[in-house]
């Protein structure tokens, strides 16, 4: 019972709030507050509300395409499917072929 904009590559992305500051592209430096958790609900990873900083360039495929579609301030969830993360190999705590969901909130473009 989502609103979702599919993209092509098929993230689902979920925007609350739009946000009304700076955009960014997938080459940029962000800070961002986020929960991941699978589609059972269980979280595997999350950051202090303060968020943190990192370069998009540097994370999963469903990142770079997702957090674009925010502006500063924006806020909102990221479907991930697993080719646009882990893949077929998974990572430590996240096994192979998983669906991961984000809640995002972006913070800042620097």
């Amino acid at each position: 019972n989502l609103t979702a904009t599919k993209t092509e590559s098929g993230l689902y992305v979920v925007i609350d709030t739009p946000g009304n500051g700076a955009s960014c592209t997938s080459n940029s430096t962000v800070k961002v507050a986020y929960s991941g958790y699978f589609t059972s609900g269980t979280i595997f990873d999350e950051s202090l509300p303060a968020g943190i900083q990192f370069g998009l360039q540097g994370v999963i495929k469903g990142w770079q395409e997702g957090i674009p579609y925010f502006k500063e301030g924006g806020i909102g969830k990221l479907l991930v499917p697993s080719a646009l993360a882990y893949g077929t190999k998974g990572t430590s705590g996240i096994p192979a072929n998983s669906v991961l969901i984000f809640d995002i909130h972006l913070i800042d473009v620097l």
